[in-house]
């Protein structure tokens, strides 16, 4: 018999490698692609050879098993049934009774719903079809008929796929047909008679006329592959968590008061006739209004917050998968998958849903992050392993069918079909428990530290303000002449002004200032190409001091053309040089003899992961850059038909997938005299130092030096032209596997391929022409301008990464080492070569792995692109990981940080602008909100003091109108501020710089010091000087007036001023692209005139005319000159000044905040409940502990460094 047709039947099946296990489906008529019949098992002959070709070809082998039946590692969650001693003819009926098949379907208590589904035209329920999974019972898949009963009941066909036309499904398919067609097909494979009109008995056809959405009743019955979007937080809820600040509720509580007294001394008092009614509860009422005002902004802008990552985490968790519907493969959402779909299995695809693997080759998963199992599991599939329990089979290591959603593939390649999505999966009911808030970035955590230690010193002066006061009121209360009511509102008066100035304290606006830029930048990112998976990567990569990139895609276009080739002695090709002497491609093609044509288009099609396909309703190849250009290559040159056809004419009896250690690929398949060819293709130079023969015209002659010295020129000669060099190479045997290549286990799978690729024939190499991307080269050369190392990470040869390095502006003469002596460097030797190291060639992804962490060692901060599945170490070491979103596999994407969805190094340029952009803003937002602090605090303190009845020149409303502008609006409009061309002008921060650099505390102070000296010189001596200016009324208010009118406005114009953090001059630079900020300050400067002209009674001001009017904006507008004045101040005098000033004043605050803050760690610790149901919960609590208490010390570290 001859080997079965493995190439027909993946092109069939829509497998992008020939498929071992495929269930034949000749002979039944009524299966198309519109209408889902189930296939017909091939005769039992054929089924086992289809299973392992290699042993039937050795029938002395007792083993019958496929390429992924035999695991090395156990599988601790395979429930297995006990065996049966029924022989091969058992089936699933006589294996299990009915009260067995009840018990391995039972509901799992809670569970009871998802079993029952009303018009249900599929024989399982979605409880049902889970039951295999968690954990994985093999009982639960007989009970369900294995794969025979899942195609019936599922309604589906494990060849073809469901059908794109399906609606609403006519009739039904109850429990026991679908189990009655199992038996039915078993008995059929085992020889033991049945009609094969029975197993067609069912009507899976659809119908468009109850519904016309497309698989209106699969989505009915099973759902769609997503979660149940998560409940934002309501607004209404954001406000109550916004209003619990215990600050506020304090505030809140003296308005009340504040407010009932004003009401009684307005109402409940008795008053002479012509007595004007005092107002004082208007006070209150506008405290009041003004939490309610804070409230409501800040929940407003927590709300817009969380919708911005609803729909960020939306497109982060969509990716295509390769799935067969109707016979085709096609490419769709991984949200548009749904139960009954046959979906593609490759190395480095993150498994989407739960389902039963129905053929493939060596495929073994990863499933640590769903099952905990650490371990590669062996998958093997489902009718092997039915088959091996019908024979008595009981090692777990071989039975194992379970594709397990989340898990990892990470070699392999096969199909599955699927049987539970979304919530009904194993790992979205994993996900679904495991749904938390969001964690806190790096930059917001030193944040709050920073707004603890403000807040712990506002308090301090509120405390200390409440203090004066208070003693002050209690000694003049004997001689005060009020009411008690008048002595009750005095003493509020003093106390809300003390609250009031604990809130302006508080800069609650530091953490929001950091949300809103990250919330801003992330958006904006996914815009321009970069979807951002972990936030705290977007703040990072503003400090990345190097870039590790890949070459592929990133550097290049990834449109991958063939432009030369050699082979043989004399026979080559050349697209790419323009002149006289060059042979093109058509006449090399048309002087080829079918001899060669034909090994060449074996070489390439055989061994190609790649297949047709259709890509915007054009035909295409599909699969790698690389393959699809080789295979372009032999249809067009070589005159290769239909790649279904070559692979049919030449069945594929072993393969193996690309290695990334050997840089090659192989396949093996029979040819016509018997023998066995394995075919490899890869890295040229390494398969020239693997050859001992060559290819040529007449046969195969040895490969002496002269003739490896020859072409290793050529090699040598594509690479310096920027060219990516393919060889092609074979070797014969006379029987598979080898003798001399078979492990002792006698397992195909498991073969020494150091000895296969060994002695090989040369046939030829093809230089393959990627161009580099437009932009690349300006975008490498802003990089380094901006202070940041580029360097490349390439799998070529050193010739060519060396070329293309060049042309990209990467090399510009520093050191190119390869990968094979990059990694024998000692320590010494790394830290030697790693500053001037500028291309990595023939680097492997440990190589990459090996790079980025010995760069980071150095004090580097590390960025680097990866778009293989071994890039995941990589990718997960290094402070920001890029992955590919074209090119990249679904394990890379999980390891990386960012997600370039254009593959181009030119964004990851963008992503340096907006880290930078945001880590600016958090600055700008700083270097803003300690000014107006410490303005508004002194200047509460002192005037407070100073006045006979302790009045503030600022109330209570006042400086909540303030806090408003300092923590909500300033944080929009300077959180929003896009990068510039100019922000890549300077080199990255340091890491271990202070948050608040010394150019920041020389304007925060010096802007102080200006507003504090305006205000107090209107405060004390505006009458003296402004004289008539103030009127003949009440002076005093009139003076308040502008005092408090002329700090707003300063506030507004040093907003202006915080633009910048340097020392330059223009803060009006690009601010015509921030509509954002615009607005704000439009929005603030309306109101702040609204409030001068109408807001007299709530905020205790009186309408100010013109000249005021211009005083206090000229006033405020001079602190833009005064901003130049203190530009001009050096830096390095300004540094000497504050720390000799400063210097008592953290030798008192150190101890002091040290004393409060383990006072605050054991208050909480005692509130922390004493005992916990869980063991292992105790072990998180206890380890939570000890990283609170090294948080505890580092914040302390970062405090007293701030």
């Amino acid at each position: 018999m001859s080997p079965p047709d493995f190439h027909q039947q993946a092109h069939d099946r829509g497998l992008s490698v020939p498929e071992i296990n495929v269930i034949s489906d000749s002979g039944d008529s009524h299966n198309d692609c519109d209408t889902v019949v189930p296939s017909i098992p091939p005769s039992p002959a054929s089924r086992e050879r289809s299973l392992s070709a290699s042993n039937a070809d050795f029938p002395g082998r007792k083993r019958s098993l496929s390429g992924s039946t035999v695991g090395t590692a156990s599988s601790t969650h395979l429930v297995l049934p006990p065996p049966s001693s029924s022989g091969a003819s058992s089936s699933t009926a006589s294996l299990m009774s009915k009260g067995d098949i009840e018990d391995a379907l039972r509901p799992d208590p809670g569970t009871e719903a998802a079993f029952n589904v009303e018009r249900n035209p599929f024989a399982f329920s979605p409880g049902q079809v889970s039951k295999p999974f968690c954990p994985k019972s093999l009982e639960a898949l007989y009970a369900l008929g294995g794969l025979p009963g899942l195609e019936r009941g599922l309604r589906t066909s494990l060849a073809s796929g469901i059908s794109v036309n399906e609606t609403t499904l006519d009739g039904t398919v109850s429990f026991d047909e679908a189990i009655d067609y199992s038996r039915k097909r078993r008995r059929l494979e085992a020889g033991l008679g049945g009609e094969k009109h029975h197993l067609n008995s069912v009507n899976t056809s659809h119908s468009t006329v109850s519904s016309s959405e497309a698989f209106a009743d699969r989505i009915r019955v099973f759902k769609r592959n997503v979660l149940p979007a998560k409940k934002p937080t309501p607004l209404w809820r954001l406000m109550w968590q916004a209003y619990n600040d215990r600050i506020l509720l304090l505030l809140t509580g003296a308005a009340v008061i504040s407010l009932a007294l004003g009401l009684y001394e307005t109402l409940g008092i008795s008053r002479e006739p012509g007595e004007p009614m005092p107002v004082d509860w208007v006070e209150g009422l506008a405290i009041c209004i003004a939490i309610i005002v804070v409230v409501l902004v800040g929940s407003l802008n927590d709300y817009q917050k969380e919708r911005a990552f609803v729909k960020l985490n939306t497109k982060k968790e969509d990716r295509q998968v390769k799935v067969i519907r109707s016979g085709k493969s096609i490419m769709t959402s991984v949200h548009d998958i749904l139960v009954g779909d046959i979906l593609h299995l490759e190395p480095g695809d993150l498994v989407p849903a739960d389902g039963i693997f129905i053929s493939g080759h060596n495929l073994k998963c990863d499933e640590s992050s769903a099952t905990g199992e650490s371990d590669q599991l062996k998958k093997t599939g489902g009718d092997q392993v039915f088959r091996l329990y019908e024979s008595g089979h009981s090692d777990p290591h071989d039975m194992d069918p379970f594709i397990i959603s989340g898990s990892k593939v990470l070699e392999g390649v096969g199909q599955y079909v699927v049987t539970s999505v979304g919530v009904n999966s194993s790992y979205g009911k994993i996900l679904m428990a495991m749904r938390t808030d969001m964690v806190p970035t790096p930059l917001q955590v030193k944040l709050d530290g920073l707004a603890t230690a403000i807040g712990k010193l506002g308090t301090a002066a509120a405390c200390l303000l409440l203090f004066v006061l208070l003693i002050r009121f209690l000694a003049n209360l004997p001689s005060n002449p009020s009411s008690g009511a008048e002595k009750a509102s005095q003493f509020m008066e003093l106390l809300i002004v003390a609250i009031t100035v604990i809130v302006v304290a508080v800069p609650e606006g530091l953490p929001l200032a950091v949300t809103l830029a990250l919330a801003f930048a992330t958006t904006r990112l996914v815009k321009q190409n970069n979807l951002v998976r972990v936030l705290k990567s977007c703040e990072t990569m503003g400090n990345a001091t190097t870039v590790c990139s890949d070459k592929t895609g990133t550097l290049t276009q990834n449109r991958m053309t063939v432009v030369a080739g050699t082979f043989g002695e004399d026979m080559s090709f050349d697209d790419k040089n323009r002149t006289s002497n060059e042979r093109r491609s058509t006449a090399f093609g048309s002087d080829l003899s079918k001899e060669w044509k034909d090994l060449l288009i074996e070489s390439i099609a055989i061994n190609s992961t790649a297949f047709e396909g259709e890509e915007d309703g054009k035909p295409t190849f599909i699969g790698s850059k690389t393959e699809t250009a080789l295979l372009a290559f032999a249809r067009d040159v070589l005159g290769m038909g239909p790649v279904s056809e070559e692979r049919s004419s030449a069945p594929m009896i072993y393969f193996m997938p690309f290695d990334s250690g050997r840089k090659c690929m192989g396949a093996v398949y029979r040819i016509q005299n018997g023998n066995y060819r394995f075919l490899v293709k890869g890295a040229s130079e390494i398969l020239l130092g693997f050859s001992s023969t060559l290819r040529t015209s007449s046969g195969t002659t040895d490969l002496d030096p002269y003739q490896k010295e020859k072409l290793d020129g050529v090699i040598r000669s594509y690479a310096e032209q920027s060219l990516r060099t393919i060889g092609l190479v074979y070797r014969d045997f006379a029987q598979w596997p080898p003798a001399e290549a078979t492990p002792p286990n006698g397992d195909s799978e498991e073969l020494a391929l150091d000895r296969l690729l060994a002695n090989m024939t040369f046939v030829g190499v093809v230089g393959i022409q990627d161009p580099v991307r437009p932009g690349v080269p300006q975008a490498v050369a802003k990089c380094i301008d901006a202070g940041v190392a580029v360097r490349m990470v390439t799998g070529d040869n050193v010739v060519t990464a060396k070329a293309i390095a060049t042309e990209c502006g990467i090399y510009t003469g520093g050191m190119v080492l390869e990968g094979p002596k990059f990694r024998t460097l000692n320590d010494q030797e790394m830290k030697d070569v790693l500053p001037n190291l500028q291309v990595l060639a023939r680097s492997s992804p440990e190589d990459k792995r090996i790079l980025v962490t010995k760069l980071r060692e150095l004090g580097e901060v590390v960025a680097v692109t990866g778009d293989g599945t071994n890039d995941g170490p990589a990718l997960k070491t290094a402070d920001i990981g890029f992955s590919m979103g074209i090119a990249g596999t679904e394990v890379a994407k999980e390891a990386s940080a960012i997600i370039l969805m254009d593959d181009n190094f030119a964004s990851i340029l963008t992503a340096l602008m907006w880290g930078r952009a945001v880590n600016d803003a958090v600055r700008k937002f700083i270097q803003f909100q300690l000014t107006v602090n410490i303005t508004a605090v002194i200047l509460t303190f002192v005037s407070a003091v100073s006045n006979d009845e302790g009045h503030s020149v600022l109330t209570a409303v006042q400086l909540l109108w303030i806090n408003l502008i300092m923590d909500s609006m300033a944080a929009l409009a300077l959180a929003t501020d896009p990068p510039t061309e100019q922000i890549l002008d300077r080199k990255p921060i340091p890491r271990s710089a202070p948050l608040i650099s010394i150019t920041m505390w020389k304007m925060i102070i010096g802007q102080a010091m200006y507003q504090l000296a305006i205000t107090f010189v209107l405060f004390f001596a505006g009458e003296q000087i402004l004289g008539d200016i103030l009127g003949n009324e009440d002076r005093q208010l009139m003076l308040n007036s502008m005092v408090f009118n002329t700090f707003v406005w300063m506030q507004i114009f040093n907003e202006f001023n915080n633009r910048r953090l340097d020392n330059r001059f223009n803060v009006f630079q690009g601010i015509h692209r921030n509509y954002l900020f615009i607005g704000i300050t439009c929005i603030m400067v309306g109101c702040q005139i609204a409030i001068a002209f109408v807001g007299g009674q709530a905020f205790s001001i009186d309408r100010i005319d013109g000249v005021q009017w211009a005083i206090c904006i000229a006033l405020a507008a001079f602190c833009l000159l005064w901003a130049i004045l203190v530009r001009l101040f050096p830096d390095p005098l300004f540094e000497r000044i504050a720390k000799f000033v400063g210097r008592p004043f953290v030798f008192v605050y150190r101890p002091l905040n040290r004393w409060t803050h383990k006072l605050g760690n054991k208050i909480r610790r005692r509130k922390r409940p004493g005992s916990l149901r869980e063991g292992n919960i105790m072990d998180s609590v206890r380890l939570s502990d000890a990283h609170i208490g090294n948080k505890e010390r580092m914040d302390d570290i970062e405090r007293d460094r701030v």
